[in-house]
């Protein structure tokens, strides 16, 4: 069993009189999670929302009914609950009603569950996002140096839990992961009216892991029109395949301020997208990408799981020097250079500094960069 950092700060906000909302992609392990934490419990209710029933139960919001089916103590689990309409006013009527009572949702799609209990459970919830497993856990699990010599395949396969229980079958298993989970939640809106295009438009933010993304740019390569391109992007950060970095900047003289780099939040699933599972250290070309979307990806990670509150960011000017990734925490800005080279010397940009003379900065490489993932 390999265990997620969040649990414990999970177990601190257990009956405090508030929902606790687990938000994670598709088999990331939020299922696992819960029934890790209930198990220390009695008196646990379990709901899974893919049922009918559960489905029809809460949809109805009627207190009575509750009652009768619902106990008024212990722990009520309403798995993937982004499946039942206006559960946010279903969650309200069991917080207010059922005082000895812990609630606890998981989701898999921020866009559904999130607007759906945004209103209702405003000051009633405690929100946490579970991602893959990460660096920094399979370090607690089996020690960092072990981690480190799989490096590179996890900069291939990704950090899904049943990719790393089964590298050696990871090739079969994401290609499943990606076909039979990955759009589920999105296909699920009827928001998609070309979903032919929506593997396209993946492949094509893939290629350009680190670089600007421009929305017209990308439509024009896979047959749709810039608004749509934003929508699926949206859609996409929305249900944990992609995450956008925004621009950072005082100036909008000479630093640009709507530019956006899209990442993936792991790396498998990219790789999966472009059918290329190359040993890394014969990717040439992209071992460079493949490390910036790694590091960031871990840090977001270790951002989440350490509840560590920042605005993050990306920095670039119009003669097209940059910033790889930059932090905003408590209104101090923390600027990091990402280099897969550690011989290869590269500095933080002098324009960026005498920008932003406050700004503590850091270059990140294969050397140094444990310390920036995980708490040594």
């Amino acid at each position: 069993m390999i265990k997620r950092i969040i649990e414990d700060n999970i177990h601190r906000r257990m009956f405090q009189g508030k929902a606790i909302i687990i938000y994670g992609a598709r088999q990331v392990g939020k299922t696992t999670l819960v029934k890790q934490i209930v198990s220390q419990y009695k008196d646990v209710t379990w709901f899974n929302a893919d049922e009918l029933q559960t489905r029809e139960l809460f949809e109805m919001q009627n207190l009575s009914l509750f009652k009768s089916h619902v106990p008024n103590r212990g722990i009520i689990v309403i798995d993937e609950a982004q499946r039942i309409k206006n559960i946010g006013l279903s969650a309200k009527l069991i917080i207010d009603n059922f005082p000895e009572t812990q609630l606890i949702l998981t989701g898999s799609s921020v866009l559904q569950l999130a607007d759906e209990i945004q209103e209702p459970l405003t000051g009633r919830k405690f929100e946490f996002t579970l991602y893959p497993l990460s660096f920094e856990e399979m370090a607690l699990h089996h020690g960092t140096f072990e981690e480190h010599k799989n490096l590179e395949n996890r900069l291939v396969f990704g950090y899904y839990p049943e990719i790393v229980t089964h590298l050696s079958d990871a090739r079969r298993r994401l290609k499943e992961l990606t076909g039979s989970y990955l759009y589920k939640d999105i296909l699920a809106l009827n928001k998609i009216k070309k979903p032919d295009r929506l593997n396209k438009l993946l492949q094509s933010l893939a290629y350009q892991t680190g670089d600007l993304v421009k929305y017209n740019e990308v439509g024009q390569n896979v047959g749709l029109d810039k608004e749509t391109v934003e929508n699926y992007v949206d859609l996409l950060e929305k249900t944990f395949v992609v995450y956008r970095l925004t621009s950072f900047g005082k100036n909008p003289r000479n630093e640009i301020r709507k530019a956006r780099k899209i990442y993936f939040n792991d790396l498998g699933i990219r790789n999966a997208v472009v059918f290329d599972f190359t040993p890394a250290s014969s990717r040439i070309n992209e071992i460079g990408k493949l490390w910036e979307n790694f590091l960031i990806s871990e840090r977001i990670k270790f951002l989440a799981n350490h509840e560590i509150f920042a605005h993050v960011y990306f920095w670039r000017n119009y003669n097209k020097q940059e910033v790889d990734y930059i932090e905003v925490r408590d209104g101090r800005i923390f600027a990091y250079e990402i280099k897969w080279n550690a011989r290869k010397r590269r500095k933080i940009p002098a324009s960026f500094l005498n920008a932003h003379p406050e700004a503590k900065v850091q270059v990140i490489t294969p050397e140094n960069y444990i310390g920036f993932i995980t708490k040594e």
